[in-house]
Protein backbone atom coordinates (compact mmCIF):
# COMPACT_ATOMS: atom_id res chain seq x y z
CA UNK A 1 0.00 0.00 0.00
CA UNK A 2 1.24 3.51 -0.54
CA UNK A 3 1.93 6.08 1.30
CA UNK A 4 -0.62 9.20 1.52
CA UNK A 5 0.18 12.77 0.74
CA UNK A 6 -1.40 15.83 1.21
CA UNK A 7 -2.90 18.36 -0.89
CA UNK A 8 -3.23 21.84 0.25
CA UNK A 9 -5.68 23.90 -1.45
CA UNK A 10 -5.57 28.07 -1.25
CA UNK A 11 -6.97 29.91 -0.51
CA UNK A 12 -9.44 27.88 1.55
CA UNK A 13 -7.00 25.92 3.22
CA UNK A 14 -8.50 22.95 2.77
CA UNK A 15 -6.17 19.90 2.68
CA UNK A 16 -6.89 16.91 1.84
CA UNK A 17 -4.72 13.11 1.84
CA UNK A 18 -5.25 10.90 -1.81
CA UNK A 19 -2.91 8.26 -2.96
CA UNK A 20 -0.03 9.18 -5.58
CA UNK A 21 -1.60 9.44 -8.74
CA UNK A 22 -4.89 11.07 -7.76
CA UNK A 23 -5.46 14.28 -10.49
CA UNK A 24 -5.88 17.66 -8.14
CA UNK A 25 -9.27 17.73 -9.69
CA UNK A 26 -10.25 14.62 -7.92
CA UNK A 27 -8.67 16.19 -4.79
CA UNK A 28 -10.52 18.83 -5.08
CA UNK A 29 -13.73 17.16 -5.32
CA UNK A 30 -12.97 15.06 -2.80
CA UNK A 31 -11.89 17.96 -0.51
CA UNK A 32 -15.01 19.74 -1.37
CA UNK A 33 -12.73 22.53 -2.63
CA UNK A 34 -14.99 23.94 -5.85
CA UNK A 35 -12.60 24.05 -9.36
CA UNK A 36 -14.77 24.43 -12.46
CA UNK A 37 -14.84 22.30 -15.27
CA UNK A 38 -16.97 21.24 -18.16
CA UNK A 39 -15.56 18.86 -20.06
CA UNK A 40 -15.23 16.44 -17.62
CA UNK A 41 -11.56 16.30 -16.88
CA UNK A 42 -10.23 15.51 -20.35
CA UNK A 43 -8.12 18.88 -20.89
CA UNK A 44 -10.74 20.45 -23.75
CA UNK A 45 -12.41 23.13 -21.67
CA UNK A 46 -9.14 24.58 -19.47
CA UNK A 47 -11.57 25.82 -17.12
CA UNK A 48 -10.09 23.90 -14.31
CA UNK A 49 -6.56 25.79 -14.16
CA UNK A 50 -4.49 26.27 -11.01
CA UNK A 51 -1.40 27.60 -10.02
CA UNK A 52 1.70 25.43 -8.08
CA UNK A 53 4.27 27.72 -6.67
CA UNK A 54 7.38 26.24 -8.37
CA UNK A 55 9.03 24.75 -5.09
CA UNK A 56 5.85 22.47 -5.60
CA UNK A 57 6.03 21.86 -9.29
CA UNK A 58 8.29 18.42 -8.61
CA UNK A 59 5.01 17.66 -6.62
CA UNK A 60 3.50 17.01 -9.86
CA UNK A 61 3.70 14.84 -12.86
CA UNK A 62 5.12 16.52 -16.22
CA UNK A 63 2.01 17.98 -17.89
CA UNK A 64 0.79 15.73 -20.86
CA UNK A 65 1.21 16.61 -24.42
CA UNK A 66 -2.16 17.73 -24.96
CA UNK A 67 -1.97 19.90 -21.40
CA UNK A 68 1.78 21.39 -22.27
CA UNK A 69 0.14 21.84 -26.03
CA UNK A 70 -3.17 24.12 -24.78
CA UNK A 71 -1.08 26.04 -21.24
CA UNK A 72 1.92 26.54 -23.47
CA UNK A 73 3.88 29.79 -21.98
CA UNK A 74 1.58 29.51 -18.95
CA UNK A 75 3.54 26.25 -17.46
CA UNK A 76 6.20 28.60 -17.09
CA UNK A 77 4.12 30.88 -14.72
CA UNK A 78 3.29 27.42 -12.71
CA UNK A 79 -0.11 27.19 -14.20
CA UNK A 80 -1.57 23.63 -14.59
CA UNK A 81 -5.21 21.50 -15.39
CA UNK A 82 -6.18 20.07 -12.88
CA UNK A 83 -7.47 17.45 -14.68
CA UNK A 84 -4.00 16.88 -16.14
CA UNK A 85 -2.30 17.25 -13.05
CA UNK A 86 -1.56 14.25 -10.82
CA UNK A 87 0.29 14.22 -7.10
CA UNK A 88 3.04 12.69 -6.52
CA UNK A 89 3.77 14.40 -3.06
CA UNK A 90 2.99 16.35 -0.87
CA UNK A 91 1.55 20.06 -2.76
CA UNK A 92 -0.01 23.73 -2.43
CA UNK A 93 -2.00 24.63 -5.05
CA UNK A 94 -4.11 28.15 -5.80
CA UNK A 95 -7.56 27.78 -7.22
CA UNK A 96 -8.44 31.32 -8.62
CA UNK A 97 -11.49 32.64 -7.24
CA UNK A 98 -15.04 31.58 -9.76
CA UNK A 99 -15.76 34.58 -11.96
CA UNK A 100 -19.39 34.62 -10.60
CA UNK A 101 -18.61 35.07 -6.67
CA UNK A 102 -16.00 37.42 -7.60
CA UNK A 103 -18.73 39.33 -9.27
CA UNK A 104 -21.07 39.15 -6.62
CA UNK A 105 -18.45 40.22 -4.10
CA UNK A 106 -17.41 43.25 -6.51
CA UNK A 107 -21.22 44.05 -6.58
CA UNK A 108 -21.96 43.76 -2.58
CA UNK A 109 -18.57 46.03 -2.24
CA UNK A 110 -19.63 49.05 -4.31
CA UNK A 111 -23.32 48.81 -2.46
CA UNK A 112 -21.43 48.58 0.64
CA UNK A 113 -19.31 51.97 -0.15
CA UNK A 114 -22.43 53.80 -1.48
CA UNK A 115 -24.27 53.08 1.81
CA UNK A 116 -21.76 54.33 3.26
CA UNK A 117 -21.35 57.34 1.23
Amino acid sequence: MSALVTVTFLPDGRSIQVRPGTTLLDASRRARVSIRTRCGGVAGCLMCKVTVAAEYESSLNAPPAPEARKLDTLLDEGVRLSCQARVKANVVVTVPEDPLKAAIRKKLAEQQAEEEW
